[in-house]
């Protein structure tokens, strides 16, 4: 079931957020998140009219996505930034397709156009999520990240949500 975040989601969230810190380069964040810190994160998300999402698999949070502005400056008001993370558990069942299907839904009913996902690279399974949801590498930027004592690459994936 794909639904809007609640509290008491907030510590499955920052779990699942956590290993990707610990343990990946999908993020480039080097310290992990207490539940205060990812609560402050989901409220700034939920209060600026952004949603953030759950999937919620026989009572386990198995994933999240959420859109942001993707810059301050009002002409960008159309355009948001998109992520999703999974359980591993959960990787290669169809949630990350569904949870992004479900937010762009949502972005675009608010009025968003263009979705715009950053991936550290490599990572070959996000990038699939993103082309199969229809979006296309646009930036490749090398070198701009270091974590694990390793030079990382981060892409830039957009999508129109007209054509989406």
């Amino acid at each position: 079931m794909i639904r809007a975040i609640q509290k008491p989601d907030i510590a499955s969230v920052a779990r699942i957020y956590n290993y990707y810190i610990e343990n990946t380069i999908a993020s480039y964040e080097e310290s992990t998140l207490d539940s205060a810190g990812m609560t402050e994160r989901v409220q700034k998300v939920t209060e600026d009219g952004f949603p953030w999402l759950v999937a919620e698999i026989d009572g386990i949070i198995g994933g999240y996505s959420y859109g942001y502005m993707w810059n301050t400056r009002s002409a960008y008001r159309h355009s948001a930034e998109v992520t999703v993370y999974l359980l591993p558990d959960y990787y290669r069942k169809g949630i990350g397709t569904q949870l992004y299907q479900a937010l762009f839904a949502l972005l675009k009913e608010q009025g968003i156009r263009m979705v715009i996902g950053g991936i550290g690279l490599p990572n070959p399974a996000s990038v699939a999520l993103h082309e199969k949801m229809g979006m296309k590498k646009v930036a490749h930027f090398e070198k701009v990240g270091r974590k694990f004592d390793q030079w990382l690459d981060v892409g830039y994936w957009q999508g129109d949500l007209e054509f989406l």
